[in-house]
């Protein structure tokens, strides 16, 4: 059973991203108030979904929802600041583009990157604890994956349409084929040592 909240009288923002594992694309963060009696049977950590749930899901969560919002952080950036900072840079973006001000924020994960004036709560597995950070998770991964296979269209060679980016051995062996593109990040091992 999912929380519907951590603190009784707080406006509870619940933060996620999506995308941090893999070698090209942006990573996409989503931030998410919900109302307290939110509630739905299918809601879950994006990852235990299949893409039809969180595609059905979706649209609830962003009619039913106080406030959410979804931001990406693309890979010359995450080249940049490095992975990590680049899902907490992701997550302030969607925070400040909320219209409700959050007086807390749920975070998925142990570290964040404190937000001006708007105290924070690292939760391990978060996204299957509270709904809202599950609600987040969902947005996250589905604008991303939305993001990723437009891109596909572009750039046929890569597999994006069904690996989205993430390191398969078909993503791996096409790099190693035709080379990396502007959407590869730099910083990652793209090809295994040899």
């Amino acid at each position: 059973m999912l929380k519907s909240y951590f603190k009784r009288n707080e406006i509870e923002a619940g933060c996620d991203e999506a995308g941090r594992g893999c070698l090209a694309g942006p990573v996409f963060a989503a931030a998410v108030i919900l109302p307290r009696k939110f509630k739905h049977p299918l809601l879950n950590d994006s990852k235990l979904l299949t893409e039809d749930q969180r595609n059905l899901l979706r649209p609830i969560i962003e009619k039913e929802a106080i406030a959410w919002a979804v931001a990406k952080v693309n890979p010359k950036e995450i080249d940049k600041v490095n992975i990590l900072n680049a899902s907490f840079l992701g997550m302030h973006r969607a925070v400040k583009k909320l219209e409700t001000t959050p007086t807390l924020l749920l975070i998925d994960g142990n570290r964040f990157n404190p937000f001006p004036n708007i105290p924070h709560q690292c939760i391990v597995k978060g996204d299957s604890k509270f709904r809202s950070i599950a609600a987040a998770s969902i947005l996250a991964k589905t604008y991303r994956d939305d993001f990723m296979e437009k891109l596909a269209k572009k750039f046929p060679d890569y597999g994006w349409t069904s690996s989205k980016g993430y390191p398969t051995k078909a993503h791996r062996e096409a790099i190693r084929i035709h080379g990396a593109t502007k959407h590869h990040r730099m910083s990652f091992r793209l090809l295994p040592e040899k």
